[in-house]
């Protein structure tokens, strides 16, 4: 009976407030995106550097790291993306980072678990990339939190949101030129408040979209002075080209 008045209960809600497509607000029939959408939007699950997620051009045999890598490896053990950030997938991220639509989180961290399934496998604890105070304070929510929040609870790890703290209001990474104005940007801007739930454990650092990288080794740096014994980035989208630079 009650798995009945269920049914019928989302069957209401369905009517009086359909689904509509994460990128275009189209109705749809399920939560997540339409058949134009999800045919314009670039899944990153081909081949990629075995380190930083960049996608390659030709499937390689074996794990392989690109230039960038293996000329000066990151501090974190590996970072992938689900998807590419360009004008198809933008307006859906830039909804729920700055347009409180956190009804995209579940759709969001269900392809996070697809795209992270090695990642999370290994973690133990579940870190989302902190905003500072005065940034949370404005935007009342943390969309890497929420994200990192839902992952946890499906998975059954650990969540510690507080762990890893933004020391000082940074600028935008979207309002840097260069690489290397993201990198001075972050250098210094994070520290773990929490080293004991840090020490010795495998660590799923959660972003929302991965430009340079600069943030997520400002923060695997962080954590790895804190004793963490991995670090493992799981973002929604990374830049593969530099004119989808985000803003």
């Amino acid at each position: 009976m009650a798995s009945s008045l269920g049914r019928t209960g989302a069957g209401v809600l369905d009517i009086l407030f359909p689904p509509l497509c994460m990128a275009c607000r189209i109705p749809v029939a399920h939560t997540g995106l339409c058949a134009d959408c999800w045919g314009a939007i670039t899944f990153l699950d081909g081949p990629a550097c075995a380190c930083c997620g960049l996608p390659f051009p030709v499937d390689l045999e074996g794990e392989n790291r690109c230039a960038a890598c293996l000329a000066s490896p990151p501090a974190f053990d590996s970072a992938r993306a689900i998807l590419a950030y360009d004008d198809k997938s933008r307006g859906a991220i830039l909804a729920l980072k700055h347009a409180d639509r956190l009804d995209l989180v579940p759709g969001f961290a269900r392809w996070l678990t697809r795209a992270g399934q090695l990642a999370l496998s290994r973690a133990e604890i579940v870190v989302p990339v902190p905003l500072h105070r005065w940034r949370l304070w404005r935007r009342r929510y943390n969309q890497a939190a929420e994200l990192a929040r839902w992952l946890a609870r499906a998975h059954g790890l650990a969540l510690s949101s507080g762990a890893l703290v933004r020391t000082r209001p940074t600028p935008s990474q979207g309002a840097m030129a260069s690489a290397r104005a993201r990198r001075r940007n972050v250098l210094g801007a994070f520290r773990v408040a929490d080293a004991a739930a840090i020490a010795g454990r495998r660590v799923l650092l959660i972003d929302d979209v991965v430009t340079t990288g600069a943030t997520a080794e400002a923060c695997a740096r962080a954590l790895r002075r804190a004793g963490a014994a991995e670090v493992h980035v799981l973002a929604l989208a990374r830049v593969v080209r530099a004119a989808d630079m985000p803003i």
